[in-house]
């Protein structure tokens, strides 16, 4: 009996008046994950718990069954080890976003419509690496971008050690007990970092990120590449916003030892690849989106099928929903769901034999269109597969999950032991 674990990213939602009180995922054509929720149980999940609008590596690191709040140590980190940056113990490690800064320090766009090439961005990192020297405290930084207007931003005190207890200068994010949430309804200027205690380590690393931000916008604002943008009608991409500080690397337990098996990733992005890594997995980063999702999942169902005989638990995390949720275009999002469902489980359920695997299915937060920003709804989950009962389901969605006999799981980190007990049965 293998395991089949797969986090669709942002997948859930609140019901929609436009579309007849429906979710997304409810509207969505999804019949070959109503067959396995029908032959399988189902149920709702607190991806973090009550309250908590999680990012995605938060809401990852408890889906993979450690309690963020005693294993996160900041998605910097997470992100930096991703992208294969070397980070250790006392560096500064932050994730960044590519932004349009305007008059009055007012963010324009916080990732600059998403309409940054990813060579567009390696010309500005290359610009910011190359003539950015720092003179607030003795440090050296690497920026590296990562995907479209992704970075990360790692700095490394000399002869000192630097403290992630500052605030964000992306104002969309605040950190609440460690922890990275998504703040609703803020004013859009860009902010500085502010040392969170009363230490020269905090205020060391606030002093280092606001020079860089500050020395990057005046490098990036008449860089060719963003004279050339603004030139075709583009926006610039010329700030950056960072967040979700990391100094320490989290000591999670080896997964693969705590359960006694083989456990793979396939990630689509570097803060998922990250996780898996730190967590003892084998973690492969998958070619990004193409913007083609048929090509695309299959892609992703070829990529499994190539290590299925090497391992025996598969942790899969599929991007797609989560950026029509924060664009609060519905139908798209239920246009993106039906595409997973036809292109990545109908190619998948056509490989395999649901005797031999146990299949769960998740989110690894709700990105409602109405709010377009995470929140703290519940993601529908459902297992199937194996000697897994029927709880008689008849669609998956919210609705039907939330009559499932796997009830509120109010703890994401709770899912993984029973996953785990499923499949020693």
């Amino acid at each position: 009996m293998k395991l089949i674990y797969i986090a669709i990213d942002g997948m859930g939602d609140l019901p929609i008046p436009e579309i007849g009180n429906r979710t997304p995922l409810e509207m969505a054509e999804t019949p070959y994950m109503d067959f396995l929720a029908k032959n399988g149980k189902t149920g709702l999940m607190y991806t973090v718990r009550r309250g908590i609008a999680p990012e995605s590596d938060v809401a990852v690191i408890s889906l993979l069954g450690y309690d963020p709040f005693k294993y996160s140590t900041g998605r910097g980190v997470i992100e930096a080890v991703g992208a294969g940056l070397n980070v250790a113990d006392g560096d500064l490690a932050l994730r960044c976003n590519f932004a349009t800064l305007g008059p009055g320090r007012r963010i324009i766009d916080r990732r600059v419509a998403r309409s940054l090439t990813t060579e567009e961005a390696t010309e500005l990192s290359k610009a910011a690496n190359e003539n950015i020297k720092l003179e607030s405290c003795p440090a050296t930084f690497e920026f590296r971008n990562t995907l479209g207007h992704r970075a990360v931003l790692v700095f490394k005190g000399k002869g000192r050690c630097l403290s992630s207890k500052i605030t964000n200068s992306d104002p969309a994010y605040t950190v609440i007990n460690g922890i990275g949430v998504a703040t609703p309804n803020v004013e859009m200027v860009l902010k500085k970092s502010e040392p969170l205690d009363d230490t020269e380590e905090a205020r060391n690393a606030a002093a280092l990120v606001n020079e860089f931000t500050e020395k990057a916008h005046e490098l990036w604002d008449n860089h060719p590449i963003n004279q050339k943008r603004a030139a075709e009608g583009k926006l610039k991409a010329n700030v950056v916003l960072s967040r979700d500080a990391g100094s320490q690397l989290p000591k999670f337990f080896n997964i693969s030892e705590r359960y006694n098996v083989r456990f793979a990733a396939l990630a689509d992005m570097h803060a998922e690849r990250g996780i898996a890594h730190l967590a003892g997995m084998h973690a492969s980063l998958l070619p990004p989106p193409s913007g083609d999702l048929e090509r695309d999942c299959e892609l992703r169902v070829q990529k499994l099928m190539e290590i299925l005989p090497s391992y025996d638990c598969f942790y899969i995390h599929l991007k797609g929903p989560d950026e029509p949720g924060h664009d609060g275009d519905c139908y798209k999002k239920a246009a993106v769901i039906s595409a997973i469902d036809k292109f990545f489980f109908g190619k998948l359920l056509k490989e395999i034999s649901l005797r031999d695997y146990i299949i769960c299915i998740t989110s690894d937060h709700a990105t409602p269109c109405t709010l377009k920003v995470h929140s703290d709804t519940p993601v529908p989950v459902l297992i199937s597969g194996g000697k897994v009962n029927s709880d008689g389901a008849s669609k998956f969605c919210e609705k039907t999950c939330a009559r499932g006999s796997l009830g509120v799981i109010e703890h994401g980190y709770e899912l993984m032991p029973k996953l785990m007990k499923l499949l020693k049965k």
